[in-house]
């Protein structure tokens, strides 16, 4: 099982010169993958600009948006900044998407919250589409260089519709952030989605939790800020903040006994010292 790190992007008030810095010290310590969380009603670094600053400060380490709320963008806008970034990467992004579950972050006219999955489907289509290098919708050019890629897709959510999604036009799927015994069920879930549709092996599987090593006390503060609007979501997942060794190498051996390709450990701060801290207790 590969081991990530997520980018403080949406720690409240990041300060955001730290996110190339972060991404430099992550790839130097050995994780994986750097991760991002995405809002767009919040103050933090948009997903897709902290994702772009970690291609350009990195050369080998992963990028996957976990989960970029994907319903809140234009889809062919969407397609190409994606593109963009795997592009300057060299091939590094896996984007993680979902529909969205907080009404403000749906901010661009004739993008809300309604019929949002219906939305979905047909953007991945245009997803698709794009990234094969076929014209934009309405003009005679296509939006990528020769060249690029179909960039892996991973599905977040919980939803009969989401796991649909995943089986049928995914590589994967994204658990919340939510102890391994939780999560246990949506890995099972993805498992039998993915069979149900007829697809050859098993879908990618990632997980994700919390850690707050050098201020426990800020970071759950912060992760409970962040999670404010979810009701009892937010206590599951705050309870779940992983602030000492012995916890956090429980839960690396509890997602990997589930068989779980990756692990994405997200800071509770901005504090640069966290990587050197996650990595020294589970690397």
């Amino acid at each position: 099982m590969r081991i990530g790190i997520g980018l403080p992007n949406q720690v409240r008030d990041v300060h955001a010169p730290v996110i190339p810095a972060w991404a430099r010290r992550a790839e130097e310590a050995g994780f994986a993958t750097l991760g991002t969380t995405g809002r767009v009603a919040y103050p933090g670094v948009m997903d897709t600009v902290a994702l772009a600053a970690a291609a350009g400060a990195t050369t080998t380490i992963g990028l996957l948006s976990q989960v970029l709320v994907a319903t809140t963008w234009p889809g062919a806008l969407l397609a190409k900044e994606v593109a963009s970034i795997d592009g300057v990467s060299g091939g590094r992004l896996t984007l993680g998407i979902g529909v969205g579950i907080r009404e403000d972050d749906f901010v661009v006219p004739g993008y809300g919250p309604r019929d949002r999955g219906a939305r979905m489907d047909r953007d991945l289509a245009t997803y698709r589409s794009m990234w094969a290098g076929e014209p934009v919708p309405g003009s005679p050019n296509p939006a990528v260089p020769a060249g690029g890629r179909q960039v892996p897709l991973l599905f977040g959510a919980t939803t009969p519709a989401a796991y649909r999604r995943m089986a049928e036009s995914s590589d994967g799927y994204i658990a919340g952030s939510v102890p391994a015994a939780l999560a246990s069920g949506y890995f099972d879930a993805a498992r039998t989605a993915w069979q149900a549709a007829g697809r050859p092996g098993q879908p990618r599987l990632v997980g994700l939790n919390y850690f707050a090593l050098g201020d426990p006390g800020r970071g759950r503060a912060n992760i409970a800020d962040y999670y404010a609007a979810t009701g009892e979501y937010q206590e599951v997942v705050v309870g779940g903040v992983h602030t000492d060794a012995e916890s956090l190498r429980d839960a690396v051996k509890q997602f990997e006994a589930l068989g779980v390709d990756e692990l994405i450990l997200g800071p509770g701060t901005d504090d640069l010292d966290e990587v050197t801290r996650l990595a020294d207790v589970v690397l």
